[in-house]
């Protein structure tokens, strides 16, 4: 559907096959071997100084995928991972909303358009960062709600959501803002919710020692520990992005993520009553609401703020339909929304829960596929080859594809 696709499915089977870089004679290779499979083969890689040739896209996903190549089921990943992020999702909202709660969670985070397109797609990594901060949001509410727990298990589940933190992070860059949010929010109410200042210590541990590692592998592979595979220029955020996207997004994020005003209505409904909950000493639930929803809230609106400043996105956001390239980038906190608009379902009445849950499975069905064929009929040849002219020239002029013993060709694909 985009040349995204293209270019992490050669990172994949590149991987797939031991290898992170590709020398000129791997790179024709491959290029021509998926070629036969339909396509261009390969799309948005980059030429370093080195002479060798890599994936301009951040190089997390292919490690979460690889084992999937390896069993020639690629497909299963973005399942497999959505998998860990339902069972996330329940665990927490059942500590914190009841059983329902975490029924109501899961359906919708598993129902939208934007869900039901990346978990159809196994080479993209959104649906996969979507999952484990949705795992990670889930773990971390209930590790902090359940005071009782023993402190090993609250130690080793948190380890485990900072853990999926840390490798949605590097997935994609971006997703280090919620990252950020859940370390102030561990911080904040760590006190409060009975967590041991050296368990809190031990989480954070995990967070150094991924960026330590991230920083280490950015060298080794693009000659710099801030160095990526975009060229200077090529992903910017600036203000004046701002109102273009805040005027052509909402349409488009609603259409592909509807219970997104299910977590608007929560939002204002805890803010409109904080006052009352946050003075009210023998209310605590109301105040243990206003405290996750404000953690989930910040993060959920953290990363949308940050890509309302997006300047790719404006001149994308043009052209009629939902071109599903766009929303992509908000679908990451897929999980902290599925949570707040439980909260909301939790409080209505049965029946208005149900219509309501129905309604948006409803919805979902459609905006996966009006979505879709709005990108692959109505804009697909227009924004592919669009796509293609941003891919950054070659350094250094690529010499023709030569025999080779180093030479990898796929044995399976996808």
């Amino acid at each position: 559907m985009e040349p995204d696709d293209y270019a992490y499915r050669a990172s994949i089977i590149a991987l797939s096959q031991g290898h992170l870089l590709l020398t000129n004679a791997q790179y024709f290779a491959l290029k021509a071997a998926l070629s036969v499979h339909g396509g261009p083969g390969i799309e948005q890689w980059v030429h370093l100084t080195s002479g060798k040739w890599i994936s301009q896209k951040n190089p997390g996903y292919p490690f979460f995928a690889v084992a999937f190549q390896w069993l020639h089921a690629l497909r299963a990943a973005p399942l497999f991972y959505g998998a860990c992020g339902s069972a996330g999702l329940f665990y927490g909202a059942r500590r914190w909303l009841g059983g329902w709660g975490g029924v109501y969670a899961v359906t919708l985070y598993c129902f939208s358009g934007a869900a039901l397109i990346f978990a159809w797609r196994p080479t993209m990594p959104t649906f996969t960062d979507a999952s484990l901060i949705a795992a990670a949001a889930g773990l971390l509410l209930g590790v902090l709600l359940d005071k009782h727990d023993p402190p090993r298990r609250r130690f080793i589940l948190g380890a485990l959501a900072f853990l999926a933190l840390d490798g949605a992070t590097f997935i994609r860059y971006t997703d280090g803002v919620v990252l950020a949010v859940s370390l102030l929010a561990v911080t904040v109410f760590a006190r409060a919710c009975r967590v041991k200042w050296a368990t809190v210590v031990g989480w954070f541990a995990t967070v150094v020692g991924f960026v330590v590692f991230d920083l280490v592998l950015n060298h080794a592979l693009y000659g710099g520990v801030f160095t990526t595979g975009y060229r200077s220029g090529l992903v910017t955020f600036h203000t004046s992005a701002i109102g273009p996207n805040i005027e052509r997004m909402p349409s488009r994020l609603i259409e592909s993520l509807p219970m997104s005003v299910l977590a608007l209505v929560t939002v204002v409904w805890i803010v409109a009553r904080m006052r009352s909950a946050l003075r009210s000493r023998s209310n605590g639930a109301s105040r243990r609401d206003v405290g996750v929803v404000f953690s989930l809230g910040a993060a959920w609106l953290a990363l949308w703020a940050l890509y309302s400043a997006y300047t790719w996105t404006v001149g994308q956001t043009l052209g009629p339909g939902n071109p599903i390239h766009v929303v992509r980038f908000y679908v990451p906190v897929l999980g902290p929304i599925a949570l707040l608009a439980a909260w909301l379902l939790v409080r209505l009445r049965g029946w208005v829960s149900a219509v309501l849950l129905a309604v948006l499975v409803g919805v979902a069905l459609w905006s996966y596929v009006t979505p879709t064929n709005d990108l692959i009929v109505g804009r697909g040849t227009q924004s592919s080859s669009s796509a293609a002219t941003r891919v950054p020239a070659p350094l250094v002029t690529p010499t023709p594809p030569v025999s080779s013993p180093n030479a990898i060709v796929p044995p399976h694909v996808g």
